[in-house]
C-alpha cells in the first residue's frame, strides 16, 4: 500500500512524457486541420510550455532524447531581415532638391554662364576665338531650356488669372507683383533678362565690327542694363560717323 502513490506518480509521469513525445512528433510532420491551417512549431511550443508568445530576443527550441527527456534550448535571436527597399526609397526622396535649391542653382548657373561671353567681347573683341564664341547659338539654347524648365515649375492654375486680372485681359501691376512674389517665378524672369541682354550685346558686338565702332562700353552696359547699353551704342555709332565725315571733309 505504501508503494501505490509512487506507482501512480510514476505512471502519470510516463504518460505525460508520452503525450509530450506525441506532440513533438507533430512538429516534424504537421497535420492539416480544416481547410489549410497547420500546427506551427511556435503554436505547439506555446501550448506545451504555457507561453502566449515566444520572446523576440530569445528563441526557444525543444530537444528530446530518451536518456535526458525533453529540455528547452534558448538561442539568441539576431533579428528579422527587413526589406531594404523602403529605407532606400526614403533616402532617395531625401536626396531630391527642394524648390529653393533649384531656384538658387538656376540663378547661379545662369549668371555664371553668360560671363565668359561678355568677357571675350570686352577684352578681345576682334579675336577669332571671340567671333566664333559669339556666333554660337549654344548659350541661347541652354538658357532657353533652363527658362522653360523654371517656367514649368513656377506655373500654377491661377497664373493666367493673376496675370490678366482685368476685364480687358491686360496685365495689371497688382497681379504682376503677386506673381513675382514667388521665388521660382523671379528666377525665371532673371534667366529671361540674361538671355535678352546677351542677345542684345551680341547684336551690338556684330554691329560694332561691321561699322568699325567701339562697343566695349556699350556691351558692358548691356550686361547691367540692356536698353541703356543699346542707347549708348546708337549714340556712339552716330558720333563715330560724324567724326569720320569731318575727317573726310578736312582731307
Amino acid at each position: 500500500m505504501a508503494l501505490s502513490p509512487c506507482f501512480f506518480s510514476s505512471q502519470i509521469c510516463v504518460s505525460s512524457k508520452v503525450d509530450r513525445l506525441k506532440m513533438l512528433s507533430s512538429i516534424s510532420s504537421p497535420k492539416r486541420i480544416g481547410r489549410s491551417r497547420t500546427f506551427a512549431p511556435k503554436e505547439i511550443l506555446s501550448e506545451l510550455f504555457g507561453q502566449g508568445t515566444i520572446g523576440k530576443e530569445v528563441k526557444q527550441c525543444v530537444a528530446w532524447t530518451f536518456l535526458g527527456g525533453s529540455r528547452t534550448i534558448r538561442r539568441p535571436n539576431h533579428g528579422k531581415i527587413t526589406n531594404p527597399g523602403r529605407k532606400s526609397l526614403a533616402v532617395n526622396a531625401a536626396w531630391l532638391p527642394s524648390s529653393e535649391m533649384v531656384a538658387d542653382m538656376a540663378f547661379t548657373i545662369g549668371t555664371v554662364a553668360v560671363l565668359p561671353f561678355y568677357t571675350c567681347m570686352v577684352v578681345a573683341p576682334r579675336a577669332e576665338m571671340t567671333k566664333k564664341l559669339v556666333a554660337s547659338s549654344i548659350p541661347y539654347m541652354v538658357l532657353g531650356t533652363l527658362y522653360t524648365y523654371l517656367l514649368y515649375l513656377s506655373w500654377t492654375p491661377d497664373t493666367l488669372r493673376v496675370l490678366f486680372a482685368s476685364k480687358y485681359w491686360l496685365p495689371e501691376l497688382p497681379g504682376i507683383v503677386k506673381m513675382f512674389s514667388s521665388e521660382m517665378t523671379l528666377v525665371s524672369a532673371w534667366i529671361h533678362l540674361l538671355t535678352v541682354d546677351l542677345f542684345a550685346a551680341r547684336q551690338v558686338y556684330h554691329d560694332g565690327l561691321l561699322n568699325d565702332v567701339e562697343t566695349r562700353h556699350s556691351i558692358t552696359l548691356c550686361l547691367l542694363c540692356c536698353p541703356f547699353g543699346m542707347l549708348v551704342h546708337l549714340i556712339t555709332k552716330r558720333l563715330s560717323r560724324s567724326r569720320r565725315n569731318r575727317n573726310t571733309v578736312t582731307k
